[in-house]
């Protein structure tokens, strides 16, 4: 389950896919538990079945997949995740240490000009831009601590079981709390309530990467018709564009 931008001014539509046979099996316009509601009601009896459903971090998804399908597991992408902590954590404080920098001109530009650098994987960069990243952790203790800590808590996801998974996410959550680092701490804090469907990977590999790519041909479609009046056949090109694989 994810949502995307249906139209300008925050207004978004969701859309729902089976993750086996990458068919998109219902579009909404909403993003709210009254507007996805509609697809459980017609899944009827058949939510008995669901074993795990891939989301966001997004309450109200959440708390209508536990009311339709009780015996599902929810299970939170990383991607979503891992952006979060990039927007909450690693921006706020390097603005934080931007603004200490105040009196070293050279060095606070430096410090400006690194989120890219500190956003992007590792295995990613460049070899010059490599260098340039290792030179600005070897600097900056507190960026150092939360660009090390988002890489630790990737590992969470990537747990051979619900027992690793609990172990790293102890490790992590300690580390976290001793940093002194105030958004890390505040973010560890907000994460905590997510925990069962962090670990829920080690059961279920399953990520909503698949709808991220679904959300890029949506936004092809819009363009090609330069958007589209009708909003219900919109949802239904959308539908036609993604069938599904053949069993």
């Amino acid at each position: 389950m994810d949502e995307f931008a249906l139209h300008k001014g925050h207004r978004y539509a969701t859309v729902i896919m089976d993750a086996e046979r990458t068919r998109v099996l219902w579009v909404g316009p909403g993003n709210s538990r009254q507007a996805i509601r509609p697809f459980f009601e017609r899944l009827g009896e058949h939510c008995r079945q669901t074993e795990a459903v891939a989301m966001d971090m997004n309450t109200a998804f959440d708390l209508e997949v536990k009311q339709h399908c009780p015996w599902a597991e929810v299970v939170y992408d990383l991607f979503h995740v891992v952006t979060r902590y990039g927007r909450e954590v690693i921006d706020r404080i390097r603005v934080n240490q931007a603004n200490a920098l105040r009196d070293d001109k050279p060095a606070r530009q430096v410090v400006k000009q690194s989120r890219w650098l500190l956003l992007r994987n590792r295995e990613n960069l460049k070899e010059e831009h490599a260098v340039r990243l290792q030179e600005l952790l070897a600097a900056n203790q507190p960026l150092a601590t939360v660009h090390v800590l988002k890489d630790a808590l990737k590992e969470v996801w990537y747990a051979p079981s619900v027992r690793e998974g609990w172990r790293r996410w102890r490790a992590w959550l300690r580390h976290a709390r001793e940093s002194g680092l105030t958004p890390l701490q505040r973010f560890a804090r907000n994460l905590q309530l997510y925990v069962r469907g962090i670990l829920a990977s080690a059961r279920f590999p399953m990520h909503t990467s698949l709808l991220e790519g679904v959300n890029n041909r949506i936004k092809v479609i819009k363009r090609m018709a330069y958007g589209f009046r009708d909003v219900e056949y919109f949802f239904l090109k959308i539908k036609a564009a993604f069938p599904g694989k053949m069993r």
